[in-house]
């Protein structure tokens, strides 16, 4: 029963909630009261004293009920639409975070209206009860915020009411008011229809709020998309770029190699051009050797002598170096690839001794190239092939014909040994002119010079009417591959060197006038003469006193000290020139030294002055050598 009468009790303080509303009602049904027994208690004469006052009384009556019922409606539209308003305001707001947990990946979580908390009732079946003191506390404050509520509605009752009452008083007032009474209703209703279009507005701005909302947010979206874009983009102009420098480092490396191999490549030719040339004068050893032990067998002491001469001057010259070293120019490879064959052959026709010689010999002719490298097809020798320039086109029987020619070369000028180089010189011409211009030197100059060489080949191109007739040059030319060849036989002389260096870019007054010319004449041999006049060999008989360059090679010549443009000079000898390769000697000068296959040399008469000038070993412009005995 305790508990019946608690929950009565409850029920009662709950209904205490409600007291206010009830109070106000009360109030209003006194109000209607109080205003009722005041027209009563008013004379019936006064109230209506005519039809106009009634007519005015009730026209009151209902602008005020019109004007309460407009102000009732247009709260409760406002009301309405201020709800709707924070109905869609909120829709848009969960909208929105719906969008950012889809992006974020997370799970939207929302609560519908309906889901809301409800407080909990007792239901009267064994459920523990809230104190009392705390529902009292939470009734008096929902009723305290109800009754401020309805006590500011109270308020604004009464003034109305107060309003009324005045505006009974003053009937005269009252009645000018009557007119505007309708207008003022329209004005209230027009301010309802105002409130009602600021809610309306008022919702707009929400609606139009949450579409800025959507179209920010998209456009975000698109700027994330462009921006990711961008980024793809440069990535991949990134990795291009990285692309193109890996592949210009993989060049650059490449380009690196490449250099590093040329460069092993060009030591690899220079140790194997060494090794070559190592190799030719070891060669040159065995084969000088060689020619020693057959002049031992025939009992050729001389020949043994200068054999050991040229062996260790030559030998040891090729492999160590030296100033004129270089003036022994190897032969190709083609060459050295026949030396099998030419060896076989040489041995077989009795002159293996001379193997380089033949080897000199198919340099100057072809290089080892072609299918006649040693030009024999025009021999005597060929019976097989036609007689005519390269006609032969076996190789092996091209360097059989050419042996044997050689050989008849080499018995018919009288050739001793491999450095007999009077008479190789002689056997050497005779090899590119034929047999008969051996026969032709030996009986008109007792053997080989430049000069007869020069004579013979005019000569013969005079008869065949040809424009030449061989090469006038070719014992310099072949022998400048034949190492024998090179040996120095001049000891020279520095001091007429000095000499003729301190006159160095003088003109030529002083030498052809101490000549005993009253007038310039080509004076390059007066000033040979005048400087070895200052040294004294014109009076010791060493050099000879001349002004025509013909008449030095025959002084030379005549005592056997003339050497041709094969000659390897020394410092101090006497340098001819034929410039037109003719036989005529043009010009005449001092050999100041020899380095490296190159002549240098100094000049009277070279551009009109005194001049130091350079040729290479062979020239053609050479013509010999005039070597004094100092």
């Amino acid at each position: 029963m305790s508990k019946e009468i608690k929950t009565r009790q409850v029920h009662k303080d709950v209904k205490a909630l409600d007291k206010t509303v009830t109070g106000m009602e009360r109030v209003k049904r006194a109000y209607v009261r109080t205003k009722e027994t005041v027209e009563k208690a008013q004379p019936q004469e006064k109230r209506y004293v005519s039809p106009t006052e009634y007519a005015e009384d009730k026209t009151e009556r209902g602008a005020d009920r019109a004007a309460h019922e407009a102000a009732h409606q247009a709260r409760k539209q406002g009301g309405r639409l201020a709800d709707k308003a924070k109905e869609k305001h909120r829709i848009s707001k969960e909208t929105k975070a719906t969008r950012e947990a889809v992006r974020e990946g997370r799970s939207p979580t929302h609560r519908e209206p309906s889901q809301s908390p409800r407080p909990s009732v007792p239901s009267g079946r064994g459920e523990p009860y809230q104190p009392k003191e705390q529902m009292r506390k939470k009734a008096q404050e929902q009723a305290a915020k109800q009754a401020a509520q309805k006590k500011a509605a109270g308020q604004r009752a009464m003034q109305r009411a107060s309003q009324q009452r005045i505006s009974q008083q003053n009937a005269k007032q009252q009645a000018a008011q009557i007119r505007e009474l309708p207008k003022q209703t329209i004005k209230t209703i027009d301010r309802g229809e105002k409130t009602v279009k600021t809610a309306g507005k008022t919702g707009q701005a929400v609606k139009n709020t949450g579409k800025g909302t959507i179209k920010s947010a998209a456009k975000s979206v698109k700027t994330a998309e462009q921006t990711a874009g961008k980024t793809v983009k440069t990535t991949k102009e990134a990795a291009k770029t990285a692309k193109a420098a890996a592949k210009a480092s993989v060049k650059t490396a490449e380009k690196t190699a490449r250099a590093a191999r040329q460069a092993a490549r060009a030591a690899e030719q220079a140790v194997r051009a060494a090794a070559k040339a190592t190799a030719s004068a070891v060669k040159a050893i065995i084969a000088g050797t060689k020619a020693l032990v057959s002049a031992i067998a025939a009992g050729g002491w001389v020949a043994v002598l200068i054999l050991i001469i040229v062996l260790l001057f030559g030998g040891i010259l090729c492999m160590v170096g030296g100033g004129n070293s270089s003036t022994v120019s190897p032969v190709s490879a083609e060459v050295e690839a026949y030396e099998p064959v030419i060896r076989i052959y040489a041995k077989q026709y009795g002159i293996e001794e001379y193997v380089e010689l033949i080897k000199a010999v198919m340099m100057q002719e072809s290089d080892g190239q072609g299918s006649d490298p040693m030009q024999s097809s025009e021999s005597g020798y060929n019976t097989r092939y036609p007689r005519e320039p390269n006609g032969i086109t076996d190789p092996e029987y091209s360097i059989e014909c050419g042996v044997q020619a050689l050989k008849d070369c080499l018995q018919s000028a009288g050739v001793e040994n491999p450095v007999d180089m009077e008479h190789i010189r002689l056997a050497l011409q005779g090899y590119n002119f034929g047999n008969g211009y051996i026969a032709w030197a030996q009986g008109n100059y007792g053997g080989y010079t430049a000069a007869n060489a020069a004579e013979f080949s005019d000569m013969m191109a005079e008869r065949m009417g040809w424009s030449s007739y061989g090469d006038k040059q070719y014992v310099p030319h072949v022998l400048r591959y034949y190492i024998f060849g090179r040996i120095p036989t001049g000891t020279g002389s520095q001091a007429i060197v000095q000499v003729a260096l301190t006159q160095e870019g003088n003109s030529g007054d002083t030498y052809w006038s101490w000549y005993g010319f009253d007038s310039r004449v080509e004076w390059c041999a007066c000033f040979v003469s005048w400087c070895a006049e200052q040294c004294g060999y014109l009076e010791s008989g060493v050099i000879p006193k001349f002004s025509l360059c013909s008449d030095g090679v025959d002084w030379f010549d005549a005592r056997g000290q003339f050497r041709d443009a094969s000659y390897v000079p020394a410092a101090g000898d006497i340098i001819f020139f034929d410039w037109g390769n003719d036989g005529t000697i043009d010009h005449v000068g001092i050999v100041e030294s020899v380095t490296n296959g190159v002549v240098n040399t100094v000049e009277g008469n070279s551009g009109d002055i005194c001049a130091r000038r350079s040729y290479s070993m062979g020239s053609d412009s050479i013509y010999g050598y005039g070597v004094p005995c100092y």
